[in-house]
């Protein structure tokens, strides 16, 4: 049907809490929806091949509680708690925002960041596309048209990693301004594989290198934090809107960095 309709533009409903609010405030005029709930092929949510896959009808709410053991079942329940509030949480979708990318979107951030890999299907077959090469844009992806995004995998983290999230909104449920996630692992007093993701604060979530290298073979102390989250604030390019300018929105990133950083290593 996607393929049918795509070019008239048709659009996938899951959750609906993205479309249906844009439709609401005549924003997006679809001619027609797809209405995928109830296909149970979309609705796997199990670990296969060393990753957790996510298919597109599960819902924010699976993950309340871990839906997996070790750091990474752990990091998406912190995260899900941020995510606008209960009501929409029971009802939106992972994938579901991913697709819509959302430069405020937790998910975008933890696929950006831990390096997902999102399955595409359409008529003309099947391919995946890595995190890193998904986001193009505010609410722009390199999906096309006529694509459904089935599921998303995040691969799972190795039992002695440590993870550290951190963002700032005006109120609770609001769009996060600038949001921080950080994983890293310590060997020997020093941190290694370190990632450093931001989201918020751009047109969309990215991984940080700069503030990655900062931090990379060095002892997780105070000036070593502290020093990557200035190489994160100064590796930005802020958005600027009715919410925050842009140096604001530079010194929230050197914030959200530094706090997410001290609790991936407390």
């Amino acid at each position: 049907m996607l393929g049918e309709y795509a070019a008239e533009d048709g659009r996938i409903l899951a959750g609906g809490q993205s479309l249906v609010p844009t439709m609401a405030f005549r924003l997006a005029k679809p001619a027609h929806l797809i209405d995928i709930n109830g296909i149970a092929a979309l609705e796997k949510l199990n670990v296969e091949n060393g990753s957790l896959s996510i298919g597109a009808c599960v819902r924010h709410a699976a993950f309340h509680r871990p839906a997996l053991a070790g750091p990474l079942g752990a990091l998406l329940t912190t995260v899900v708690h941020h995510i606008a509030h209960y009501p929409i949480r029971l009802r939106g979708t992972f994938c579901g925002s991913l697709a819509h990318a959302d430069p405020a979107s937790e998910w975008c951030l933890v696929a950006a960041t831990v390096g997902a890999d999102i399955t595409a299907i359409s008529t003309r077959g099947t391919r995946t596309i890595a995190a890193a090469d998904f986001f193009a844009g505010i609410m722009t992806t390199a999906l096309a048209e006529d694509e459904l995004l089935a599921r998303v995998n995040l691969p799972v983290l190795s039992r002695d990693t440590r993870f550290g999230f951190c963002e700032f909104s005006r109120r609770a449920g609001d769009y996060a301004i600038a949001m921080t996630l950080a994983t890293l692992r310590l060997e020997g007093g020093a941190i290694v594989d370190p990632r450093v993701g931001v989201g918020g604060a751009e047109a969309f979530p990215r991984r940080i290198p700069e503030a990655e290298a900062a931090l990379a073979g060095r002892a997780p102390n105070e000036a070593v934090l502290r020093a990557a989250a200035d190489a994160a604030a100064h590796a930005i390019d802020p958005l600027e809107d009715i919410q925050a300018d842009a140096a604001y929105r530079r010194d929230l990133v050197r914030a959200m960095t530094r706090r997410a950083l001290a609790r991936a290593c407390a």
